[in-house]
């Protein structure tokens, strides 16, 4: 029984990697997938910069190996910076309004 208990944060931790993994996958994609100039118009980095930070982000989690490591809350800083800010106001300048 002591097993199961003495793993069970280490399994909240590699399910958080997973997830953070998951989430810096989602962003690049995202981010390859825009135009260039969409970023430029809503007044964000460029597109090359975001593709730099978010590959960065998504090696610092490939190579730390952690998510509560300094390159982990890096890259979940990073990735999360993208996906809250960056995100929106991309798809916002290329489809419109949604009402």
């Amino acid at each position: 029984m002591g097993g199961v208990m003495g793993n069970i944060p280490g399994l909240i931790l590699q399910v958080l990697w997973f997830l953070a993994f998951g989430m810096t996958v989602f962003a690049l994609v995202h981010a390859i997938r825009q135009r260039p100039d969409a970023f430029t118009a809503v007044d964000k980095l460029t597109k090359p910069v975001w593709l730099a930070i978010l590959a960065a982000s998504l090696g610092g989690l490939l190579l730390g190996g952690t998510v509560v490591g300094l390159l982990g809350i890096a890259a979940i800083v990073a990735t999360g910076v993208y996906l809250a800010d960056v995100r929106p106001k991309v798809d916002e300048i290329q489809r419109g309004p949604r009402w």
